[in-house]
This record gives C-alpha cells, structure tokens and sequence, in this order.
C-alpha cells in the first residue's frame, strides 16, 4: 500500500466524540515509551505527525489521523506509566477501554510490545482482557534494531511461547524498526487487507 497523504484530524478523551464517518480504524497501543508515535510516524512515512518525546505517558487523548482520505490511524493513550497519579491512571483507563469496547469502526488493535524485554504482567494482563472480551488485536514487537537480528528473534520467540502457554493460538505478529522501516510493508498490507472487509 502507497501511503499518499495522512493528517491529523482530531483528539478526544471521549469516544463518542469521535469521528462519525463510516472509515476503517486501526488504533495503536502499548505501555509508555514503547515507541508508539514513532511507528505511527514510520508508517505514513512522515516524521512529525504523531508527537514523540522521550518523556514516557504524553498522548493522553485518543487521536485520529486520516491516511489516504480512506482509514484511520488511532493513537491511544500509553498505560502503565507508574509516575501518574492513580486518578490519573483510572482516567486513561476509561478512555482507553471505553474506546476500544465502544468502538464499532476499530478494525484491529495494535498492541505494541517493547522486544527487548521479557513478558510483563501489565501486558500480559491486558491482552487477557483483549481475549476475554472478544476484541480483534495484533502483536507489534517493537525496537528490533536496538538489538541484534539473532537476539531479537530469539527474545520475540520467548515471548510467543510464553503467549502460548495460555493462548490457544495466537494473534498476527510483526516485528518492527522504526528506525530501520522493518515490518512497515507487513503493517500496511495487513492494514490493505482488512480495509477490504465490510465494517459491520
């Protein structure tokens, strides 16, 4: 899929203010500084759209960008990040579940995965809760080029067999750089491939 133009359109901390067009989703998640802006930003090939900073926890609203006049990309707030206050980590929590559960044009939910690291609970826990309650999602490992090829294959395969200690089968997997543009073509044509579904 050529990306030809993406644009922000606008942000909410409430769902139901969200875009009302009948338009494909595809929302981004991970706990914070997991490099979420910056694989939004490799993807529609523009280095700015979605704000980065090295400060963990700075998207707080659940933001929509337009790509190709045709779908959404939804950058969601960041859970997890331990600093917040626990009023400010229920609140995201709301946003980020009542989006996900109430959002009938989220075609698939992206969940971002550090790949350096081991299988954290907050993770763990949270793709259960994806699982428990039906919601379509995908595995991004994220960061591989911090890491060599053969580290990084052998830490992603360790983490899918812990997955699949409790998963019966697993969910699509990519492997990405957002340094190095890996797993942008994988991304893109799963995205072509979903947008081809009729939205229910």
């Amino acid at each position: 899929m050529l990306i030809n133009t993406a644009r922000f359109v606008i942000s909410n901390s409430d769902y139901r203010k969200c875009p009302t067009d009948a338009r494909h989703e595809y929302a981004f998640i991970g706990r914070s500084n997991v490099g979420k802006s910056s694989l939004i930003n490799m993807l529609t090939g523009q280095k700015s759209l979605a704000m980065t900073s090295s400060t963990p926890g700075k998207t707080m609203l659940i933001n929509h960008f337009l790509v190709n006049d045709s779908w959404y990309i939804v950058d969601l707030p960041g859970y997890g990040y331990a600093r917040r206050s626990k009023a400010d980590r229920d609140r995201l929590e709301g946003i980020i579940k009542s989006y996900i559960l109430g959002r009938p044009q989220m075609t698939n939910l992206f969940v971002l995965i550090d790949s350096r690291h081991k299988p954290q609970k907050i993770d763990l826990e949270f793709m259960e809760w994806l699982g428990e309650n039906g919601v379509p999602f995908s595995i991004v490992f994220t960061k591989m080029d911090k890491q060599s090829a053969t580290a990084g294959e052998k830490q992603t395969a360790e983490y899918l067999t812990t997955l699949l200690e409790t998963w019966e089968e697993l969910p699509p997997v990519f492997r990405t750089s957002s340094e190095k543009g890996l797993g942008r073509e994988a991304l893109l044509n799963y995205i072509e491939e979903m947008n081809k579904l009729p939205l229910e």
